[in-house]
């Protein structure tokens, strides 16, 4: 099944499509990303963005910034850690959806954030809505180019490939090198390696 753009148009006006990146790692911000797309200018092949290539993705990064309304919200890891994970993704949603200012907003999965936007849940989202999975490759996208930057900055993770989840090889780093200023100390793996 491929995404469409039913649910959009049922809701006429401007509908806001949103997704997250980064709930799940151990290092990183967490980023949202929300979407109105022109109906009459969708960029062709946008689903979720895990079922397409790194190459794919960031050429359609590139088209939908080039055709759509987007906006991308960021919450760092020191917020993350004060508010939780939960909170902290709806932070970034509500940072993304801002500046678009849409009549409905539909949200992939099955919580958003308490807002004024009228809202839908979608339950696999960015496989089924065309504007949600433009939104989830804008914020994998923005998430991937943050976390190759920091893994410049700070060798040994992993990061530019594991991109801060907790793969074997980020492990080994974390006890090699400790715990850095980008690690969610409230994650129990990183919350065990602070002395």
């Amino acid at each position: 099944m491929k995404p469409d753009f039913a649910h959009e148009a049922a809701l006429g006006g401007r509908v806001a499509g949103v997704d997250e990146a980064g709930r799940g790692p151990w290092a990183g911000p967490v980023v949202a990303a929300a979407v109105v797309l022109d109906p009459a200018r969708i960029p062709p092949g946008l689903n979720d963005s895990k079922q397409l290539s790194a190459a794919r993705r960031a050429a359609l990064f590139d088209e939908i910034l080039a055709v759509a309304a987007v906006g991308i919200g960021i919450v760092e890891v020191a917020e993350i850690d004060r508010i939780n994970i939960l909170q902290a993704t709806f932070a970034a949603m509500t940072r993304a959806v801002a500046p678009l200012d849409p009549d409905h907003v539909l949200v992939d999965g099955n919580r958003a954030p308490r807002w004024y936007y009228a809202t839908q849940t979608v339950v696999g989202g960015d496989g089924r809505c065309l504007s949600i999975a433009a939104a989830s490759i804008i914020a994998k996208v923005t998430r991937d180019r943050i976390m190759e930057a920091l893994a410049a900055d700070f060798p040994g993770y992993g990061w530019a490939a594991n991109k801060g989840y907790g793969t074997p090889e980020h492990s080994a780093g974390l006890d090699r090198l400790g715990v850095t200023i980008h690690h969610r100390r409230s994650y129990a793996p990183i919350a065990k390696r602070i002395v």
